[in-house]
């Protein structure tokens, strides 16, 4: 007998539609045998499936046995299949019959005794049901609040393998898990920091607020404990709340890659993302035998913070250079393709010498002036010019450090970045997603007109600092932020003096 039910392949952050065929023959004693370009994690699932069916009070197939998992030609990974092979085993075995089963997406990892555990990718699975316009979907009980954020469909979460059989044969009524967007955004979209918590290092604040009011790209150089984590942490508390499409893009990753916290169904705060020095290139951006997420996609719609910039391996910095003009990275295999979302902002901290103390004047610096240019080489000049804003963060004196009138609040900056970011709505659309760190050279001659003086000292500047043409568009991206927050139509010879001042590294430290 010929038993059929869907279920799907994680490929990347995608989940492609999957149909599980059991055909269990009359005759022949013979091991079941999985085709479809399964891995070794799918063949194992024999061995559990066949535990996971008579510790459940059930009876494997004692003929001939074939599983073929369609289309063929796709790679199928991971342990998601066992419990739609189980209970096509099961149909085809004539063990229960379901008249409900073709209307659902299934997928879950079975353990030995029956028990359904969690699998990756369940969000993305839901939205495949709904594009299919299928019914539902049946997951682990514990991705049942992640995949119930698609409302469109019916999402079921269960226990076990009997729970499973149960609801499909209308044996067992579930109810479905159900998710209310509205108060989960409320309750989670808050952050525990403030930019009040930093004393001091207000032109810092100022260079932060001008990054978030554009998306701009921004590197801090200081000596060590002067603020540079703490400032990068709460950047995102600035940022304007993710949106529930934007939330659902990053959360699909964050579940796909399986680090979506247990209990969480959608993440309604900005990702931060600090990976340490010594990560590969395939961790950051994404790779590997079977393709998966990097840092920089795990950053999606947040920032990524990459802490002592200057001693990542050359070739791992390297790799942003296209990811950060391209806001994606694609991965590409000998048998398909993988393409990941990373748009993000780069937020790069680093010290001004090896020791860290050139311009610390409290420390005598211990590094000659070999040893720093070599330090700075690290950083080549390509991945800098992408690089829109270079602040430098000074020790902070006592008298700010001790004093009782807290600084800036990310609320009232975070009001004068949404003033900027609607400003940049009605003048790219209200549909686009543009903002001034991501336009184009066309749009930017545009829209960052200078005028007579400006002109007089953009091309001093260009003439003083040996600017590339990519710095120099990225002055003036810079400089139209800067008008923006100021309210002012068109760029002055003000606003292009401070954007001037923030390309720091453009000059000697």
């Amino acid at each position: 007998m010929l038993a059929r039910l869907h279920s799907m392949a994680l490929m990347g952050i995608e989940a492609r539609a999957c149909e599980v065929e059991v055909d269990v023959t009359g005759r022949g004693f013979a091991t079941p045998t999985i085709v479809g370009l399964p891995d070794s994690a799918v063949k194992e699932s024999i061995d559990r499936i066949r535990s996971a069916l008579t510790n459940s009070g059930f009876s494997p197939p004692r003929t001939r046995t074939t599983i073929n998992l369609a289309p063929a030609d796709v790679k199928k990974e991971g342990p998601a299949f066992d419990l739609p092979i189980a209970l096509c085993m099961l149909l085809a075995d004539d063990q229960f019959r379901t008249e409900a089963g073709a209307n659902y997406l299934i997928a879950g990892e079975l353990a030995l005794d029956g028990r359904v555990r969690p699998i990756k990718g369940a969000l993305s699975m839901a939205i495949l049901a709904r594009d299919a316009r299928l019914r539902g979907v049946i997951v682990p009980r514990e991705n049942a609040l992640e995949a119930a954020v698609v409302q469109e469909i019916e999402c079921y979460g269960v226990s076990t393998l009997t729970e499973a059989v149960g609801f499909l044969s209308g044996q067992l009524p579930l109810e479905p898990t159900t998710v209310d967007l509205d108060r989960l955004f409320t309750a989670a979209s808050r952050y525990e920091v403030d930019f009040s918590d930093v004393r001091g290092q207000e032109h810092v604040k100022r260079a932060l607020l001008i990054a978030a009011a554009g998306r701009h790209n921004v590197l801090m150089i200081g000596p060590p404990g002067t603020g540079k984590t703490m400032l990068a942490q709460r950047l995102p508390t600035i940022l304007p709340p993710l949106s529930l499409q934007e939330s659902v893009e990053t959360t699909r990753i964050y579940s796909a890659a399986g680090k979506l916290p247990a209990g969480v169904s959608l993440l309604a705060t900005r990702p931060v993302r600090q990976p340490h020095h010594s990560i590969s290139t395939p961790a950051l951006v994404g790779g590997g035998t079977i393709p998966t997420a990097g840092e920089v996609s795990l950053a999606h719609h947040g920032v990524l913070f990459l802490d002592e910039f200057p001693e990542f391996n050359r070739s791992v910095l390297e790799s942003l250079r296209q990811v950060l003009e391209d806001g994606a990275v694609t991965v590409a295999r000998t048998h398909s393709s993988v393409r990941f979302p990373a748009d993000f902002m780069l937020v790069a901290a680093m010290n001004p010498c090896p020791c860290g103390y050139f311009t610390d004047p409290r420390k005598p610096c211990k590094c000659s002036a070999p040893q720093i240019d070599r330090y700075l080489a690290r950083i080549s000049g390509p991945l800098l010019e992408r690089i829109d804003i270079h602040i430098e963060v000074p020790a902070v004196p006592i008298s700010e450090l001790r004093a009782l009138q807290p600084g800036t609040d990310s609320e009232t900056m975070r009001r004068q970045v949404a003033r900027a970011l609607e400003v940049q709505r009605a003048r790219f659309g209200p549909a686009s997603t543009k903002t001034n760190g991501r336009i184009n050279s066309r749009e930017l001659r545009m829209y960052a007109t200078v005028d007579g003086e400006g002109e007089r000292i953009l091309r001093q500047a260009v003439s003083e600092l040996g600017l590339s043409a990519r710095a120099h568009d990225k002055v003036l991206r810079v400089a139209r932020t800067i008008a923006d927050l100021a309210g002012e139509e068109r760029v002055t010879a003000t606003h292009l003096a401070e954007a001037i001042q923030y390309r720091r590294l453009d000059r000697s430290l």
